[in-house]
């Protein structure tokens, strides 16, 4: 009996050894560091999508995943939270996943769920486990009259979609693009294209820029699709405006910047910090626009992108202006 006994007791020893250390919880029951709440944290592939309409939906949340408040301001500012929720709020954390350069930072997602207002976060830490800085992606609640959707690029670019409903039921759209900042510890933004009143038509504000250069001039079908090439500020470059509306509206996109060509007839797009890398083909006829690294986040989804052919736009031709004919008066008779 006793060596049967001692067999079991070996064989849990060994099936527990082979089953590995278990996640601490992080419910405040246990004691926990800053490796086990890292930890705690699925690893997220990226490019990941975050939005405030999957936020609208009602699921029940995996409460194997909350993490207590007194845990998880531990390693975290509760100042952060407090900027959206109301300070005597008490919402719910969930860890939603992590991503990052092994030695470098660490990025983590989370889900805040309180009785009126949802909202997703991203905190940083450095390589040394401290932490950087954090920020709020997406907020959702009750009637509110913005929509945003998020992407995180595989550069860890931040790009924010939004979507603002007027009064008047039209809607207006604006982009921007946060990176961290480590230095000045901070989610830096980088890039934007903001919120602006609602228009009926299409504004080209590069339009009154010169247009010399052989390739410039406006491409696209449409009153609300536009690639509009005009003269760089040195030999070699052209600055250009693009608005697209695809697919019934669902990828709406903007762009706006300065082009380098690379051969003759090809120019590029390429910005630090901005993860969007689009080339210019051009020939007689229009333009091919084809995206070497995704755009497709600067048009409201993943599955959006800036490539097709857009044929050039005729030049509207000036009306000549008339000579005026004066009439001369007769010579009087003498």
């Amino acid at each position: 009996m006793k060596k049967v006994f001692v067999l079991s007791t070996i064989l849990l020893l060994l099936l527990s050894a082979c089953g590995g250390e278990k996640k601490k919880s992080m419910t405040g029951e246990d004691e926990v560091t800053i490796q086990d709440f890292f930890d705690f944290f699925p690893v997220l592939t990226l490019p990941a999508q975050f939005s405030d309409s999957a936020l609208s939906k009602k699921t029940k949340e995996n409460d194997s995943l909350m993490i207590g408040a007194q845990v998880y301001y531990q390693f975290i500012p509760d100042s952060l939270i407090k900027k959206v929720f109301d300070a005597k709020a008490q919402p719910k954390i969930y860890s939603v996943g992590k991503f990052g350069k092994e030695k470098e930072e660490l990025y983590l997602i989370s889900k805040v769920i309180g009785n009126n207002k949802k909202a997703i976060f991203i905190s940083a830490f450095d390589k040394d486990n401290k932490y950087i800085a954090g920020q709020s992606l997406v907020i959702h609640g009750v009637n509110d009259p913005i929509n945003a959707k998020v992407t995180i690029d595989s550069r860890f670019n931040i790009n924010k979609n939004v979507i603002k409903r007027l009064p008047n039921g039209v809607e207006v759209k604006g982009n921007d693009v946060y990176a961290l900042n480590t230095a000045a510890k901070t989610f830096m933004l980088i890039m934007t294209d903001s919120l602006g009143e609602a228009v009926t038509e299409l504004v080209n504000p590069i339009d009154t820029l010169p247009k010399t250069f052989k390739y410039t001039g406006d491409y696209g079908q449409g009153k609300m699709n536009l690639i509009s090439i005009r003269d760089g500020q040195r030999e070699g470059r052209v600055n250009f405006f693009l608005h697209l509306e695809k697919n019934n509206k669902n990828c709406v996109g903007e762009l706006k910047g300065e082009a380098v060509f690379t051969s003759a007839n090809i120019a590029e797009y390429r910005l630090g910090g901005d993860p969007c890398v689009l080339q210019f083909i051009f020939n007689n006829n229009g333009v091919t626009l084809k995206e070497v690294e995704g755009c497709g986040s600067r048009m409201g989804a993943l599955d959006c992108t800036f490539d097709g052919v857009y044929p050039k736009r005729k030049t509207a031709k000036k009306p000549e202006k008339k000579e005026e004919i004066v009439a001369r008066p007769k010579p009087k008779k003498k």
